[in-house]
């Protein structure tokens, strides 16, 4: 059917218009797909051909064509753009305004030489008696050749297949087992302490308070033997290789879960049992009468005697304890980590798993905050390396500070795959 462009003019609904606007100022949109939208949105606007032609300096001929094309693909999906998503939208524009199917030369490699392929790449090379840690195009391309898979090919094609296929043997990323003993009891607390991440802004307009907190132990005091040279246009920072100790110091920090601020930071030489039972002392008077759930690890100062009279005392119990290791809420660590995570209390403690590090949020401003200052910067004492830590919080609370946007789902959970990023 062939449509007359000088009598049937192109009409965008809002929604359309929107994704046009947007593939033409994609910095990786092709540049053939921008000229086509550029057409559309031109042709929208009540511009005939020859000024269209002229402003994209291009042929009446394939503005007319596009425009053609654009109003037979419309034709079919007009009733249904309102009930359709933007990235399903998105996917149909694309396909109308890219380029119909070529003959092309017939391809050299059959699916099957190429799902074989991507097999191997998949292995482990020392099943192959091949002494190496990965694989490499070239070694690939040898390998494959060796099995008989195909006769010949290039590391080139070996390295478009895997890039296909989205497979990279040289890239790696540790991951940590969490080999639970009871899975049950692990998906549930999982599934509580993900809840209550979720529930974080609900509950602190109730009064109650979520933070997480660990301990950043050993963060050094290190000072360049020589001065950093600063980035020029055409040449990156460069740091002195050789560096001076001057000791180290700890970093106990509660983060706002709802948020994303720190909250009475703690730096001093050690992490001790009094330490940390301090820290909270200073994290709840911030706000005294308030509700508060701490989320962190099973460290054992985590659970000590000192935090457990910490809050009986605060939540005015005037129950016996008993004697630590002899009798009592204070006998073992089971007992005392049965006190501390006691619901009915206004102060209670949320424990992540063993091996689940990941599942506390503080652990992702550490690393925020090793990129942002320790990794590169100079300290000439604990003293100096201890201030600017404090004054790079009080920016971070000031100027960075917002909630992490915490993605996991405890339902996807699999025991044996590894982890994917959380957060």
């Amino acid at each position: 059917m062939k449509y007359d462009i000088s009598a049937q003019s192109i009409y965008l609904p809002n929604k359309i218009y929107k994704i046009l606007k947007r593939l033409s100022q994609k910095r990786k949109s092709p540049k053939s797909l921008v000229e086509r939208v550029q057409i559309i949105i031109l042709a929208s606007r009540g511009l005939g051909m020859s000024e269209i032609a002229e402003k994209l300096g291009i042929s009446r001929k394939t503005v007319r064509r596009w425009c053609q094309r654009w109003l037979r693909g419309m034709e079919g999906l007009k009733n249904g753009i309102e009930d359709a998503t933007p990235k399903s939208l998105e996917m149909r524009i694309i396909s109308l305004l890219g380029d119909e199917p070529r003959s092309g030369v017939p391809p050299k490699f059959s699916p099957e030489q190429i799902t074989c392929i991507i097999a191997v790449g998949c292995e482990d090379p020392q099943e192959s008696e091949r002494p190496i840690s990965h694989w490499t195009a070239r070694e690939l391309a040898m390998e494959v050749v060796k099995r008989g898979i195909v006769p010949e090919i290039s590391e080139r094609t070996i390295n478009r297949f895997l890039k296909q296929m989205d497979l990279k043997p040289h890239q790696n990323r540790y991951w940590l087992n969490a080999n639970p003993k009871c899975p049950e009891t692990f998906q549930q607390t999982v599934m509580e302490i993900c809840q209550i991440y979720e529930q974080a802004p609900i509950l602190l307009a109730q009064g109650i308070h979520v933070v997480s907190v660990d301990e950043k132990t050993g963060i050094q005091a290190l000072e360049r033997l020589h001065p950093t040279k600063l980035p020029t246009p055409g040449s990156c920072e460069r740091r002195e290789f050789e560096y001076k100790r001057h000791g180290t110091c700890c970093l106990i920090a509660s983060l706002e879960v709802s948020l994303g601020q720190l909250i009475a930071p703690t730096i001093s030489p050690t992490r001790k049992e009094k330490d940390f039972a301090q820290h909270i002392e200073g994290v709840i008077a911030t706000d005294k009468h308030a509700s508060w759930c701490f989320i962190l690890d099973q460290l054992n100062t985590h659970r000590a005697e000192t935090l457990v009279r910490l809050v009986a005392c605060h939540c005015n119990l005037t129950i016996d304890l008993g004697e630590k290791g002899k009798s009592g809420i204070l006998k073992s660590m089971a007992s005392r980590t049965a006190f501390l995570t006691d619901s009915s209390h206004r102060i209670r403690f949320v424990y992540t798993p063993t091996h689940t590090s990941w599942l506390n949020q503080i652990e992702m401003w550490f690393s925020i905050l090793v990129r942002k200052l320790l990794k590169r910067a100079s300290f000439h004492s604990v003293d100096e390396l201890a201030a600017k830590i404090q004054t790079f919080i009080d920016y971070f609370n000031h100027t960075l500070a917002r909630p992490f946007q915490w993605k996991f789902k405890p339902c996807r959970w699999n025991y044996n795959r590894p982890l994917e990023q959380a957060a």
